[in-house]
């Protein structure tokens, strides 16, 4: 499930997808970037110049952190035509060491 861009939180579903590099840390270290992914709420004109809150940069525990949600066409590999559409649109979160980026 992701947070929607509103003030009021709302939930979407959609996928995780996590790199080799967060499978195999420490469960206590997943749970915290994971975590910590959840409540990014660092966005700014510089990180998000185009205010669509779908990246996020952070460092866990010493482990610097990236995150991602793409935006595909139900079923498919493709983009979303229309990615605020929901019955189109399924949302995938990668996170992943920005060492593996």
């Amino acid at each position: 499930m992701f947070r929607t861009r509103s003030d009021k939180v709302s939930l979407v579903m959609g996928h995780v997808i996590v790199t080799r590099g967060i499978a195999e840390l420490p469960a206590v270290f997943f749970t915290a970037i994971m975590e910590a992914v959840r409540r990014f709420d660092d966005f700014t004109e510089h990180n998000d110049p185009h205010g669509e809150h779908d990246f996020g940069a952070l460092t866990v525990s010493g482990e610097r952190i990236f995150w991602k949600i793409d935006y595909y066409k139900r079923g498919t590999e493709e983009g979303s035509p229309d990615p605020s559409n929901m019955v189109l649109t399924e949302r995938v979160l990668t996170v992943m060491l920005a060492e593996e980026y």
